[in-house]
């Protein structure tokens, strides 16, 4: 089994103890040669000017590529379009195009008057700029706002149309629940190589499933009964380990070459399931201030 090219999800330090352990992150795992990093928003726009930080100096400290998030929430198109070309005049060239999510306390999403409308509108624009290399996300689950698993498949295929690249999907708990998702995506006309399996380690099994629960990710029975056991019997990290390097594994089986794992910053795990699947260290961080 061929090692796959790995990429990496971190979210951006809101004081200075996450500022190290996000710079402990980034050391631990760039020694894997991702193919990309990228730097999440909060719900709302939240940690906008966090992650403008946090990607500004990954980009110039790293030697990383990085890509940044960026969403349609609380801003206007002018805003939105400021903070891309910022990106772009600071060698940011990669984006993570979502529509995000609400403010907390606020059901759902409602466009800015003067903003995008959706992330369509956000995609097409980035597209007709030519700055960018543009990513956006992907449900092989039912996205909690869609009508059905066909809308969420159609709806990704008109971003991809509208000038993205690759799809970065959420993640999910059994390799067939990918599968079954790819082969609907090239049934429609999606191109199957397009979409890259999101992958979370599971850190905290109660976090995980919490955050499953939010946005729409099935959690198997299975998954449930084996994590009640290893939590009582304090094995959950063992358990957690070997689950995702199986996954992972009948992923690559299944034709599979590129990870994009959920680090919350939080590497450990996610280095441990890399090294089982081969991906050994290739090079060493310099400069991190």
């Amino acid at each position: 089994m061929t090692a796959p090219i790995v990429s990496f999800e971190f979210f951006p330090p809101q004081n200075l103890a996450a500022s190290f352990r996000l710079w402990d992150t980034v050391q631990t795992l760039a020694p894997l040669d991702p193919r990309f990093v990228s730097v999440t928003y909060g719900a709302g726009g939240t940690t906008r000017d966090l992650t403008r930080e946090a990607v500004a100096t990954l980009h110039s400290s790293s030697g990383l590529n990085v890509a940044a998030h960026l969403t349609c929430v609380n801003a206007t198109r002018d805003e939105t379009m400021t903070i891309a070309n910022g990106f772009a005049e600071a060698g940011v060239k990669d984006i993570v195009a979502l529509r995000g999510d609400p403010p907390k306390g606020e059901g759902q999403f409602t466009a800015h008057p003067d903003g995008f409308a959706n992330s369509v509108d956000l995609i097409s624009a980035l597209a007709e700029s030519g700055r960018f290399n543009i990513r956006v996300g992907a449900y092989p689950d039912i996205h909690p706002e869609a009508a059905s698993a066909q809308a969420d498949i159609d709806w990704l295929k008109r971003k991809l149309d509208a000038g993205a690249t690759e799809a970065l999907t959420q993640f999910f708990f059994e390799a067939e629940t990918f599968f079954r998702f790819r082969d609907a995506c090239e049934k429609a006309g999606i191109d199957g190589t397009a979409i890259t399996p999101g992958i979370l380690p599971i850190e905290n099994w109660k976090g995980a499933r919490n955050f499953a629960r939010r946005c729409g990710t099935t959690i198997p029975q299975w998954v449930e009964d084996a994590f009640e056991k290893a939590v009582r019997d304090g094995r959950e990290d063992l358990l957690a380990t070997a689950i995702c390097t199986e996954l992972c594994s009948d992923l690559l089986e299944g034709g599979v070459d590129k990870l994009h794992f959920y680090t919350l910053n939080r590497p450990e795990l996610t280095r441990d399931v890399c090294h089982a699947l081969g991906v050994t260290p290739r090079a060493k961080l310099q400069n991190v201030a």
